[in-house]
Formats: structure tokens, C-alpha cells, sequence
């Protein structure tokens, strides 16, 4: 089953998780954008790195706005597209993004937010989500 929410990351922790996954960035010479968003997928902090894509800053939010709301790993959606013929619903679903980089922030047993990476390949910016999620803990 699935985490429950609770009381929504605050901005302290939003910007030690996005430090987090930035430094992993900079140490594999990666250029991201993340976004921390709560548990209603609402933007609590962004940062972007210089020389990253544009592009990258709507999927970093997009990113962690998917896994808040469908307390999931966007990787799910990833792995579950691919799985059988049957995972083309995931395009249905709105909100839910099907590349890795999305992960819920949770604390103790609770969600609190989440946070998104874009801008390097989906294990990259799941790697740097990860950096970001462990800062919480």
C-alpha cells in the first residue's frame, strides 16, 4: 500500500533536497533543473543550473508534481509503459509522466512532497532525485 501524506515539506527542506541533487549533478558534470513541489504537487522551491536545456524546467516540475500526486516514482510509469502491451494506459492518466526523475519525498512513514530532475538521461536525473530524496531522510 502506499505512503499517506502528511504536513507538506517546508522550504528548508525543499532547498536542502534540491542542494542535494545538484551537488550529485555537479559531481558527474551534469547540468539539471529540479523542482520540490508538496503534497499537492504545489511548487514550494525550483533551481536550475546554468547551460541547462529549457526544456528542462517544465519536466523537472512535471516530474515531481506526477510523483506527489500519484505517490509514485515517475520510474513506475516508466517501467509499467514498457511492461506489457496493456501499460500504453499510463498515457491516459493526466499528470502521470512516464520517465524516470520524479520521486515522493517521504519522512518517516509519510509523503511530504517530491522532488524532479531534468536535464540528463532518465537513470541521471534519477540518480540526482535519489541525492535529493536521501537529503530529507
Amino acid at each position: 500500500m502506499a505512503n499517506t501524506y502528511g504536513t507538506s515539506i517546508d522550504l528548508a527542506s525543499a532547498k536542502r533536497a534540491a542542494a542535494a541533487a545538484i551537488a550529485e549533478a555537479q559531481r558527474n558534470d551534469w547540468t539539471m533543473a529540479v523542482a520540490v513541489v508538496d503534497i499537492a504537487g504545489e511548487l514550494v522551491y525550483f533551481e536550475k543550473m546554468d547551460d541547462t536545456q529549457n526544456g528542462s524546467v517544465r519536466v523537472a516540475v512535471a516530474k515531481a508534481r506526477s510523483a506527489a500526486l500519484f505517490k509514485r516514482p515517475t520510474r513506475a510509469f516508466q517501467d509499467a509503459l514498457t511492461a506489457t502491451p496493456d501499460g500504453l494506459r499510463i498515457l491516459g492518466l493526466e499528470g502521470a509522466v512516464p520517465v524516470e526523475g520524479g520521486v515522493p519525498i517521504v519522512v518517516g512513514d509519510r509523503i511530504v512532497g517530491a522532488i524532479g530532475l531534468s536535464g540528463g538521461t532518465s537513470p541521471q536525473d534519477g540518480q540526482c532525485a535519489k541525492a535529493g530524496v536521501d537529503a530529507t531522510a
